[in-house]
C-alpha cells in the first residue's frame, strides 16, 4: 500500500514538474485587437507583426488580429483597458495621441493612459500633412493666407486628422477645416479623390509605404504642405518643418510647450500595449519576444520589401513617455481643451 501511494505520489510530482516546465503560452492564442479598420496602416502594420511574433514568444502561440474601430480607437482603448482580462492574451494597437482626451477631461474616456502596459512600437512617426495638388494650396503659407479654408479629413479628436491642423492653426496661423467622422484611413484618402476634402494629415511612414500614394505621387495628384521632426526627411527636402515655421512666424512660449506634448505622440510611434495588472512575467515574455521581432531577418528583409519602416522603442521607453505627457501643467491642459475643442 505504501509502494502505491509512493507510486502516485511520484507521478503526481512528476506531472507537476511539466507543467511547471511549459511555457504559458503553449496552445495558447493571443488577440490583436487593432483600434482603426482593416486597410488602414496600423492594421497593415498589425496583421505583419503579428504574423512573425508568435515564434519568439517561448511556447509559439497563435494570433488572431480583431479590428475594433472606432472614435480614434477610443473604443478600442476602453476595452482594453476595462473589459480585456488582464491575462497576457489581449494586446492591441492604438492610435498614440489618445492621451490629448484624458488631458482635455473628455467623458468618453475610461481609461488611465499611464497605467496601460506598454509593449513595444515598431516605429516613430513623424506627421505631414498632404493636400490635392488641384487646389490653390500649393504651400503652407496659402493656407495661412485662405479666403475659404481647406477641408482636412479626420475620424475623431486625439487623432493625427484632427490635432495636426488644429495644432497648425493655434501656432502658426493657419486656416484649416477639420471634418470628423470618417471611419478610417482609407474612408478618408477615399473622401479627398471625391473631393468632399481636400488634405489630409497622417504619418510619413503611411505616405512613403502605400501604394496608393506612390500612385498619386507619380501623377502629382496631391503634395506634401508640412512636416514635423526635428529636421527635414531626406525624401522631403523642400517640405518646411513645424519648427522652422514657428521661428519664422515667432510662435509664443505656450504654443511650443503645447506643440511639445502633442508631438510626443510621435515618439510612441505604432504602439503595442496591455491592460493594467499583468503579471510582470508576462510583461516581460512579450517585451522581450517583442524587440527579438524587430530584430529578426527574417522580419527586416519582409518589411524592406513592402516598404514597411522599421525602427522601434522598447516599451520601457513608451512607459516613461507614457507618464511624461499626463503629467502637465494646468496651462498646458488649458491649451490642449482648446486644441481638441472642449
Amino acid at each position: 500500500m505504501r509502494r502505491i501511494l509512493f507510486s502516485f505520489l511520484l507521478a503526481l510530482a512528476f506531472e507537476s514538474d511539466l507543467e511547471a516546465q511549459t511555457p504559458f503560452y503553449q496552445r495558447k492564442t493571443i488577440t490583436l485587437v487593432v483600434g482603426t479598420t482593416a486597410g488602414s496602416t496600423y492594421d497593415a502594420y498589425a496583421r505583419f507583426i503579428a504574423r512573425h511574433w508568435g515564434k519568439h514568444i517561448p511556447g509559439n502561440p497563435d494570433f488572431i488580429v480583431q479590428n475594433m474601430p472606432g472614435a480614434g480607437s477610443l473604443i478600442a482603448a476602453n476595452y482594453l483597458y476595462g473589459l480585456a482580462k488582464p491575462d497576457g492574451l489581449t494586446i492591441a494597437s492604438i492610435i498614440p495621441a489618445l492621451y490629448f482626451n484624458q488631458l482635455a477631461g473628455r467623458k468618453e474616456v475610461q481609461f488611465d493612459y499611464s497605467k496601460f502596459n506598454w509593449i513595444g512600437s515598431v516605429d516613430r512617426s513623424n506627421n505631414l500633412i498632404y493636400m490635392r495638388s488641384d487646389t490653390p494650396f500649393k504651400t503652407i503659407y496659402d493656407v495661412r493666407r485662405a479666403a475659404e479654408p481647406p477641408k482636412c479629413a479626420a475620424t475623431a479628436t486625439g487623432t493625427i486628422g484632427h490635432y495636426m491642423p488644429r495644432l497648425l492653426n493655434e501656432t502658426i496661423g493657419t486656416k484649416f477645416n477639420i471634418v470628423l467622422g470618417y471611419i478610417g484611413g482609407p474612408e478618408m484618402d477615399l473622401a479627398v479623390e471625391r473631393n468632399e476634402v481636400q488634405c489630409r494629415a497622417f504619418t510619413h511612414a503611411a505616405w512613403f509605404s502605400g501604394e496608393l500614394y506612390r500612385t498619386w505621387r507619380t501623377n502629382g495628384f496631391a503634395h506634401v504642405l508640412i512636416q514635423t521632426g526635428r529636421k527635414r526627411d531626406e525624401r522631403l527636402p523642400q517640405i518646411p518643418t513645424l519648427n522652422e515655421l514657428m521661428d519664422e512666424f515667432k510662435t509664443d512660449e505656450a504654443g511650443r510647450r503645447l506643440t511639445t506634448v502633442v508631438l510626443a505622440s510621435g515618439e510612441l510611434g505604432r504602439p503595442y500595449l496591455l491592460p493594467p495588472g499583468i503579471p510582470a512575467d508576462q510583461l516581460k515574455i512579450l517585451r522581450e519576444a517583442f524587440m527579438k521581432t524587430m530584430a529578426d531577418p527574417e522580419f527586416l528583409n519582409e518589411a524592406k520589401k513592402r516598404n514597411i519602416e522599421v525602427e522601434p522603442s522598447t516599451g520601457q521607453e513608451l512607459e516613461k513617455i507614457a507618464k511624461e505627457v499626463i503629467a502637465q501643467p494646468p496651462e498646458v491642459i488649458e491649451r490642449m481643451k482648446k486644441l481638441i475643442g472642449k
